[in-house]
């Protein structure tokens, strides 16, 4: 079964697209701006884990973890709190930014190994494809 992006025609998983911001906000203390918990909607573990572990290799994080409200439900709730130094929201700009990067590397690594030869492809496969 090929992996979608959810969207109003395939659902996801037979969950449906979730309409609305992709991230919100759904608890912090405007007295702490280091803590704070966010809905991102149609994500999962996938995401979850992924997130919650880049995030916790940054110095000046206290806690972060995610997840699942309902298996039925789209969506993961992400908790961060920080020592202060940075807030909660730079810290999750920050973490998405570093997971980008690091899939950009893994992608061009691998794409490079491929390139170098040694490796039969399949017909049809692309290693270059978006």
């Amino acid at each position: 079964m090929a992996m979608t992006e959810p969207s109003y025609e395939h659902g996801t998983r037979g969950v449906p697209y979730i309409d609305g911001p992709k991230i919100v906000v759904m608890a912090s203390d405007s007295q702490d701006p280091g803590s704070a918990t966010f809905c991102i909607r149609n994500e999962d573990h996938t995401l979850g884990n992924a997130l919650r572990y880049i995030i916790m290799k940054k110095c000046g994080l206290s806690f972060c973890g995610y997840s699942v409200p309902h298996p039925s439900e789209y969506q993961i709730n992400l908790r961060i709190q920080t020592d202060g130094t940075i807030t909660a929201v730079d810290a999750l700009h920050q973490g998405l930014s570093d997971l980008i990067d690091l899939t950009a590397h893994v992608k061009e690594t691998f794409t490079d190994k491929i390139k170098q030869g040694g490796y039969e492809l399949r017909e049809g496969a692309d290693p270059d494809a978006e």
